[in-house]
């Protein structure tokens, strides 16, 4: 698809997603390369600022979510999307994240990961990721601090929200 009918899709103006692509440092691709699963990240965001939730914030839980699904080895597809090739799958499991809606394989509430993850055939890097001081596990606990934050913003205007739904219907 392209840009301009996802910018149609989303009710939003094609410079409006271009500027979301710049700020979520999402590629930009030619022509109609866009999958369907570029649409729905570009909905999630959308939906997201819909219900009163700051950019800023989004941007943080998208970067802290890329940042572990790397440590995860997960961008070892060769996609140059493979961070939200994931959006597109229809379930909402407890098990994803909230924003690349990837399938980490256990509850992600949970607060747990399974050491030693690795998606990837090889590793990328001379050093292992923890030897450079990151830490998946510690990039886990902000990925779900930050994702508590945001659902108990929605939750506090969950009402608000359908009260502008049923005025909407009414005008």
């Amino acid at each position: 698809m392209l840009l301009k009918d996802m910018a149609k899709a989303l009710n939003r103006s094609p410079v409006y997603i271009h500027g979301l692509q710049q700020r979520f440092a999402l590629p930009v691709l030619a022509g109609d390369a866009y999958a369907p699963a570029y649409l729905a990240c570009l909905h999630r965001i959308v939906l997201l600022r819909v219900l009163g939730i700051a950019e800023e914030r989004l941007r943080e839980l998208w970067h802290l979510e890329k940042k572990l699904l790397q440590l995860l080895h997960v961008d070892s597809t060769g996609s140059p999307t493979w961070f939200l090739d994931a959006c597109g799958a229809a379930d909402r499991a407890p098990r994803r994240l909230l924003l690349t809606n990837y399938d980490l394989g256990w509850e992600v509430s949970g607060g747990t990961l399974q050491l030693g993850l690795n998606f990837s055939q090889q590793v990328s890097e001379l050093f292992a990721s923890a030897a450079m001081g990151e830490d998946a596990l510690r990039i886990l606990n902000r990925c779900l601090e930050s994702q508590a934050r945001i659902k108990s913003e929605i939750a506090l205007e969950r009402a608000n929200v359908r009260a502008a739904a049923r005025f909407a219907q009414a005008c």
